[in-house]
């Protein structure tokens, strides 16, 4: 959208959506911004249309275009190309999709920058979509440090309750069927990287939201206003959470004046009250023939034939009221049926109810429920029930949103709505209609009889709602949405966007209850303000790290990899002892790497990387004493990838590296916490301290008592999220030592943070891994590098610490079977090695 000059604004989904898709249009068109690129996954599959295949599909491009601007939508290869993957199953195949979105978002900052100054031009903000789309967002914005927005959509805990309240499924097979606990991680993971989550209604907010351990709405409003006062939040971090009603595209809506409606009626409808069929829409003559008398005001309901859209009681309220049986009829929109008995179990029994509750009120000429329609039918369904002087009404037990009560008040209905949810805002914005309490058949026919008899308060609610309807367009939600990620990107200050800025909201209002701002929870005990960080001046702008690739004139010294290099080999073995100590193997198959890697040539053609858990200084004492030369490596990522030193230039630290790292970084703040969060009830002080030698600015490290019980990596980022500290936890060192960091320092994420600095090719790679390794070692499995596993060369590995067997497992987190991957059986010999990468066609 708008970065340093005109930029990109990449989005994420997982499928093409049509609310996403619409989105991305609606934006592009949106003054100010330049192009938008929606990512999605590409398939080849016959089972889906061919253009799901097109690696690059054309939106909208303005009339007065300049070369690459518009919206598109960008199709990532990802898994099996040539065959449809449900949703459940993509898990697996997200590091892939992170490698491919990346090569894109450089490419086209590359491309886009020699259009416009030279420069590259890199993302305004990253917008994840669902819960696959938010993990991937959130490490993309990580890697690129460029702002992040997640919408969830729906939402795996809300999932997880409502399933397990049905009673059908186990935990275990909830898991199994929905990868559901994955999912919650994924959103974890995005409430941790994002800047603002984008929500439809505060009961979203409220309700779902707040089920999760990284939102707390108490403690939201009281960083809030701690930041406001100038106060530290010591580390403390919580994403703003916004309501934007979803956009809607009104220009195919057409109203007509209620006068002209009324006699358009009769003309269309005979004195004998037969219909004039010549001029009536299809679905028209379905609705009107169930019709003893058809003009008479319709109150229209529209929706799924499921028990939580509560249509029996709404027909209980019809049926039981003399009054407003007279007054108007009944339309039951519930999908369509073939057959009832060959439906699902809820949609028969709902179905099966309303024809007998028909039945049981004798509402036969009264109450209509066509079997079959269309969705380009629903327009004409609005119309009708206007022309009538009808009304629409939502009774479900509980709507997350509404949009049907959005569509209905464009074609001028007024509405009558259920009180728990999403209705409450949007009556709020049209003020249009009623609320009601779903469970209240007499409070349902009352507020039914109200609009239907009360032609004035009628019309008054039509003019309303036709008047208000623009805070639903598409121009509107734009403009909302801009300002609000103007507003929030803390990363990048500067703004080019001709919008009304957000101002402060006064503390008088939401936050004006928020008067104990103590940060001190009953389950933290005391807080110490050990080396005070304040997220909130943090105001550098660290993405000038990767774009002196591009300007080596930029004021820091460009570490590029030679020219001379055309593979990337990444040793990331972790061959500890059980004390936590590296065996012979570790320089014995790093030589027998980069012998193999230089073959009988003897050329540098290949650059070699080393990432590990341990020190800098634990590495180069570790290489001592054989024929290694530290500078034989480009680079070193050290402390678990919180740190990257270059042999070739003194083994000097990356500082841009570091400041790429401080997003959100709580320092010394984190150090109490975790020794309160990982110390046991019967611990004594010496059974986890504080490792002084294994600290650097981005890394606390611990070392843990040989024997002792220490706590899962779950365990201790759900007890961090609650808290709200955002950081990334791993044990290396055969599980010695607890290694606490940045939340986007990993050893995957220095490898892709080099993949940009260097201009590397991911499939240019090869990462070599041990059978087992630190709780990271699963992230170094997938992705678009090679991977070649070496068993045997690791003693002692921390796994078992990452998280609980109830948990989602390694098949949810990399596709084993992927065609990148390759297992050498003896992981030490040459011979070995030198056979999987000619399979890999890497030698």
């Amino acid at each position: 959208m708008v970065g340093r000059r005109k930029a990109a604004a990449t989005l994420h989904c997982p499928d093409k959506v049509k609310y996403v898709v619409e989105l991305a249009r609606a934006l592009a068109s949106t003054k100010g911004v330049y192009r938008v690129d929606l990512l999605t996954r590409q398939i080849t599959s016959h089972e889906v249309d061919s253009s799901y295949g097109e690696p690059i599909e054309m939106l909208s491009c303005p009339a007065d275009a300049e070369g690459g601007c518009g919206a598109y939508i960008i199709r990532i290869p990802c898994g099996p190309s040539n065959e449809y993957i449900p949703k459940e199953s993509l898990w697996p195949h997200v590091p892939e999709f992170v490698d491919g979105a990346l090569n894109h978002i450089v490419n086209m900052a590359r491309v886009l920058g020699e259009q416009i100054d030279g420069k590259p031009v890199w993302p305004y903000v990253i917008h994840g979509h669902y819960a696959d789309a938010g993990e991937v967002a959130a490490l993309l914005s990580g890697v690129l440090n460029v702002p992040m927005v997640l919408t969830g959509h729906s939402l795996g805990r809300n999932k997880f309750e409502q399933l397990l309240k049905q009673g059908r499924l186990s935990r275990e097979d909830i898991n199994t069927t929905y990868k559901i606990m994955r999912r919650i991680e994924a959103e974890e993971l995005g409430l941790d990287a994002t800047e603002m989550v984008v929500t439809s209604t505060r009961q979203e907010i409220e309700e779902q939201w707040g089920l999760y351990d990284g939102f707390d709405l108490k403690l939201e409003r009281k960083l809030r206003v701690r930041r406001r006062r100038g106060v530290s939040c010591y580390g403390r971090y919580m994403p703003r959470m916004v309501v934007i009603p979803p956009g809607m595209d009104f220009s195919n809506v057409k109203v007509e004046d209620s006068t002209e409606s009324e006699s358009d009626l009769k003309s269309l409808i005979g004195s004998d009250k037969t219909p004039n069929k010549r001029h009536l829409p299809r679905i028209w003559s379905e609705v009107m023939r169930f019709f003893t008398n058809p003009h008479k005001p319709m109150i229209l309901a529209l929706s799924r034939p499921d028990p939580k859209k509560n249509v029996t009681t709404l027909l209980k309220a019809f049926g039981e009221c003399q009054h407003l049986r007279e007054l108007a009829n009944m339309t039951l929109i519930l999908g369509n049926r073939d057959d009832i008995e060959e439906m699902p179990e809820g949609s028969s029994v709902v179905l099966t109810t309303v024809l007998k509750l028909i039945d049981k009120y004798d509402l036969y000429g009264q109450v209509a429920y066509p079997k079959h329609h269309k969705q380009s039918d629903v327009p004409e369904i609005y119309r009708l029930a206007a022309k009538t002087k009808g009304v629409f009404i939502n009774p479900a037990l509980v709507e997350p949103f509404g949009l049907t009560l959005i569509e209905a008040a464009a074609y001028g209905l007024p509405i009558v709505a259920t009180r728990n949810g999403g209705p409450v805002d949007i009556l709020k914005a049209l003020n249009n209609g009623l609320l009601i309490d779903p469970h209240d058949q007499k409070a349902i026919a009352d507020a039914l009889l109200k609009l239907v008899a009360d032609k004035s308060l009628w019309a008054e609610c039509r003019k309303n709602g036709l008047k208000n309807i623009h805070c639903f367009s598409w121009t509107e939600h734009c403009h909302n949405y801009l300002s609000q990620v103007d507003h929030c990107r803390n990363r990048h200050p500067t703004s080019r966007f001709q919008i009304m800025p957000i101002p402060e909201e006064p503390l008088s209002e939401s936050l004006r209850d928020v008067e104990d701002l103590s940060l001190k929870f009953s389950i933290d005990g005391e807080l110490k303000a050990n080396g005070e960080l304040d997220l909130a001046t943090r105001q550098k702008e660290l993405i000038e790290a990767l774009t002196r690739k591009v300007h080596p004139n930029g004021g820091s010294p460009s570490i590029n990899l030679p020219s001379r290099r055309q593979k990337i080999f990444v040793i990331a073995i972790d061959p500890y002892d059980s004390g936590g100590l590296f065996t012979n193997i570790f320089t014995v198959t790093i030589k027998n790497i980069m012998k193999v890697a230089r073959g009988d040539s003897g050329l540098n053609r290949v650059g070699f990387v080393l990432l590990t858990g341990a020190t800098l200084q634990e590495t180069l004492n570790a290489l001592k004493g054989s024929d290694i030369n530290v500078e034989e490596f480009e680079a070193l990522s050290c402390n678990s990838g919180s740190s990257i030193y270059y042999p070739g230039r003194d083994l000097i630290a990356d500082v841009d590296y570091e400041g790429h790292l401080e997003y959100r970084w709580p320092g010394d703040n984190v150090r109490s916490i975790i020794l309160r969060l990982a110390k046991a009830e019967n611990d004594t002080d010496d059974d986890i301290v504080e490792l002084k030698a294994g600290c650097n600015s981005r890394c606390i490290a611990f070392s843990t008592k040989p024997g002792r019980k220490v706590p899962r990596i779950d365990d201790l980022r759900q007890g961090l999220r609650m808290r709200g500290f955002r950081c990334n936890v791993v044990y290396s060192c055969a599980g010695s030592r607890l290694s606490v960091m940045p939340l986007f320092a990993s050893r995957i994420q220095a490898l892709r943070y080099l993949s940009i600095r260097w201009g590397i090719d991911f499939a240019d790679s090869v990462v070599f891994v041990g059978d087992k390794g630190d709780t990271d070692y699963e992230q170094l499995l997938g992705g678009l590098h090679n991977t070649i596993i070496l068993n045997g060369t690791v003693e002692c590995g921390s796994e078992k610490l990452l998280r609980s067997e109830e948990n989602f497992k390694r098949a949810d987190v990399v596709a084993l079977n992927s065609p990148r991957i390759r297992i050498v059986e003896d992981g030490s010999e040459e011979k070995d090695i030198s056979r999987a990468l000619e399979s890999l066609r890497m030698k």
